[in-house]
């Protein structure tokens, strides 16, 4: 694929494809990048901090991991001057091939989009995993939807789907949530995911 070149947003994080990633902006080089985005519906990169804070300063420099997700913005607010509430949704995964800060500490980056997940029917012995999915989805009747940690539509007879939602919920460490993230066949992801829920007793057949 043509490699595109994106702001990048390095962050103590991981956004899988289809996600919801909830923001609070105060940075002014975040600020500004994502008024462009809003303004002309662009993306950005969601990539996982290695080194550093999400927050900057004089003294450090953010080191990301090597590959991320699209980000782009579904909903945003602006509850005080210099704050910016933002939600935003999972797109395509890419790989960064170059990337530079720019002097506002904006980093930009090259990068080129990864494949998505096949379909993939859940096999009978895994469907456990989408059943238990499914009852959390009911569980949230009365919480707003946009409050919801996953967003419609569900695709619950979709391996790639239902493991990255609970990639997303389970208690993961963020390398553990990168590592799920780059793999690419998502019949093994679920079958990870599925060992854990059983793990922790949320398979109930």
């Amino acid at each position: 694929m043509t490699p595109i070149s994106i702001p990048l947003f390095p962050l103590a994080a991981v956004l899988f494809p289809e996600g919801v990633l909830p923001l609070q902006v105060f940075e002014v080089r975040y600020l500004e990048m994502m008024r462009k985005c809003i303004a002309h519906d662009d993306p950005f990169g969601v990539v996982m901090l290695t080194e550093g804070q999400e927050v900057r300063s004089p003294e450090a420099v953010e080191k990301f991991a090597a590959a991320g997700t699209l980000a782009t913005v579904d909903d945003s607010s602006t509850p005080s001057p210099g704050l910016l509430q933002v939600v935003c949704r999972g797109g395509a995964r890419f790989r960064v091939l170059s990337s530079e800060r720019r002097r506002n500490g904006l980093w930009m980056g090259e990068v080129e989009l990864l494949a998505g997940d096949l379909p993939v029917p859940i096999p009978s012995e895994l469907q456990g995993a989408a059943d238990a999915l499914n009852r959390v989805l009911g569980s949230l009747g009365d919480v707003p939807e946009h409050r919801w940690p996953v967003r419609p539509p569900f695709r619950l007879d979709d391996c790639g789907w239902v493991s990255n939602r609970w990639c997303e919920l389970l208690p993961l460490t963020l390398a553990q949530k990168y590592g799920m993230l780059m793999l690419d066949n998502p019949l093994i992801r679920l079958e990870l995911m599925h060992d854990l829920l059983d793990e922790h007793g949320l398979i109930t057949s």
